[in-house]
């Protein structure tokens, strides 16, 4: 088995940030111990916290330690601490110049449901079926990265925004998504509002033209309303996702909801092959939970598995924390935000323990037995 060596940069955030990452990290560092690998973590300051610290979002020092990194494990940023701030110096602004600085164009989150939490979904087993398919949102352009303007005050006031997109903007995402389709289910769905935004009809146009380079991939289009009533309808029928970042960034959130909560979907935002890409659950900094040991690590720790799969190429590794996590739900043990009538509610680092416990029990099941029985 290869051993690998890899730098990863930890950016623990704000409010439950730092507690879903320590739980994260263990997991990793279990993982290296195990297969023989060395993760090596550099713990730096991100979003509000630095703002504290260093008075704004992102350090000089955090942005060079992640472009040095081969991979990023994000918390979570923001809170109510630092709303009153101008919109560009907030820790959300932190991000998106993160984003600008290491050129992550895409984000990928996959939307899977634990066969053990499907009954905290608020959809009936049988809308549900097998839910899985993969997100792929534009993460560089559109009206997050164009003009905002506030004109005015009071009964005068007037405010815009300005969203734009370019064809080689929609090209290298595009490809991408054919080609998470292709390697899955052959079948890719594009998310556009084209009979309304002109951003939109460029995109539809782009999309079809590289559609011409994948015929094995099945392309349909949807507008934006009725792809997200179907998320919900049918979401068996998806595959693969491909939409603008201000679509995505909505629509994934919705389709969290298949799963039960915000709280158990992981993310990747990478750009071109070579450069480290950034992992992070989708669940926001929650700080009326802070240093209660209450948060759900899950999407953290699925992230970090996102990260060994799709980073490091580590994919027994991934699915090894993966079946862990999966035999210590199927026991009934959750956190708050994910407890049933019938299971243990558990505090967040003894949810993690538990699931240390049952990855050493699966590797001690494999040093007997050999992996996969």
């Amino acid at each position: 088995m290869t051993q690998v060596h890899k730098n990863i940069a930890v950016l623990p955030g704000d409010g439950i940030g730092p507690e879903v990452t320590r739980a994260a990290v263990q997991l990793l560092g279990d993982c290296a111990a195990a297969f023989h690998h060395k993760f090596e973590f550099n713990e730096l300051p991100f979003g509000g916290s630095a703002i504290d610290r260093a008075g704004k979002p992102l350090p000089a020092e955090t942005l060079v330690g992640c472009r040095s990194a081969d991979a990023i494990l994000l918390g979570a940023i923001g809170g109510p601490k630092w709303d009153a701030l101008p919109l560009e110096k907030r820790p959300e602004s932190g991000l998106l110049g993160l984003r600008q600085s290491l050129g992550l164009y895409i984000n990928l989150r996959p939307i899977r449901l634990s066969r053990a939490l499907q009954g905290i979904s608020p959809l009936r087993p049988e809308r549900l079926a097998e839910c899985d398919f993969e997100i792929v949102r534009e993460l560089a352009g559109d009206i997050y990265f164009g003009e905002h303007v506030t004109t005015g005050s009071g009964p005068k006031g007037h405010a815009h925004d300005v969203a734009s997109y370019s064809v080689e903007e929609i090209e290298r995402v595009a490809r991408y998504a054919f080609q998470r389709a292709a390697a899955r289910n052959h079948r890719l769905t594009s998310v556009d509002k084209a009979n309304v935004l002109a951003t939109s009809a460029l995109w539809r146009k782009t999309v079809n033209s590289i559609a011409q380079d994948y015929p094995d991939v099945a392309l349909d289009h949807l507008y934006v309303d009725n792809a997200a009533m179907q998320i919900m309808l049918r979401p068996k029928q998806f595959d693969v996702i491909l939409t603008s970042n201000l679509f995505g960034d909505i629509l994934s959130d919705e389709a969290a909801a298949l799963a039960g909560s915000i709280g158990l979907i992981p993310s990747m935002s990478r750009g071109r092959d070579g450069q480290p890409a950034l992992y992070e659950p989708i669940h926001g900094s929650a700080p009326s939970l802070a240093g209660k040991d209450v948060a759900c690590p899950l999407g953290a720790m699925f992230s970090a598995c996102l990260m060994l799969r799709e980073s490091f190429g580590l994919e027994l590794e991934a699915q090894w924390i993966e079946t862990a996590v999966e035999r210590v739900l199927d026991r009934g043990y959750r956190t708050m935000d994910i407890a049933e009538p019938t299971g243990r509610t558990l505090r967040c680092s003894e949810f993690t323990e538990q699931i240390r416990s049952e990855m050493n029990d699966v590797l001690v099941h494999h040093e007997r037995y050999g992996w996969g029985v």
